[in-house]
């Protein structure tokens, strides 16, 4: 189902200043995709992904939002790529706005099977882009085999494993930043 991209990126100005060549293929895509994000996560496998974050989250600073879109809108999809998107989102939602700049984004665009991984700048040079990348490929793999929610619990976890290992222990005094909850965009 999902392919494999160039999925970490650090976001930067520079980075959100990027664009790319715009595509009627890419918004005809979008336009015409039926929203299938409530349809392959519900409610309960929501609940799931919310307590696997909260798992991962915990013993360290590090924060993770999951967002799961079927489509990007089309008023953007003739502009934006799925990295774009991503990047967005990334803004939008505040996962940047971390006290330690240690959030991460796990985006999954079901539209074009793509999954990305936007870290923030705090964990840039703690971590190596092959280490995101093959977190990517394991949720790529997951998902081609039509288990979602056990591709992006499994995702979730990797990622909360390299948090742990990078980021300050920080056992009494943690505070969640961001909601635990996917965020599902149609």
């Amino acid at each position: 189902m999902v392919t494999k991209t160039d999925t970490t990126q650090i976001i930067t100005q520079p980075k959100l200043d990027e664009s790319v060549e715009p595509s009627l293929k890419r918004w005809l895509k979008h336009f015409f995709y039926v929203s299938s994000a409530h349809r392959y996560f519900s409610k309960q496998d929501r609940l799931e992904i919310a307590k696997v974050v909260q798992q991962a989250e915990h013993g360290h600073v590090g924060e993770i939002q999951v967002v799961i879109e079927g489509h990007i809108p089309c008023s953007q999809a003739y502009h934006q790529n799925t990295r774009l998107r991503a990047q967005q989102l990334f803004a939008e939602l505040g996962v940047w706005d971390t006290e330690l700049n240690s959030g991460v984004l796990l985006y999954l665009n079901l539209c074009e099977h793509k999954v990305e991984i936007v870290i923030d700048r705090g964990l840039k040079n703690a971590t190596q882009v092959e280490t995101w990348n093959e977190i990517c490929q394991g949720i790529v793999r997951l998902l081609a085999q039509k288990q979602y929610l056990q591709a992006v619990n499994h995702g979730v976890n990797e990622i909360g494993q390299i948090l742990d290992h990078y980021l300050i222990n920080n056992k009494n005094n943690y505070e969640n930043e961001l909601p635990n909850e996917p965020i599902i965009l149609n």
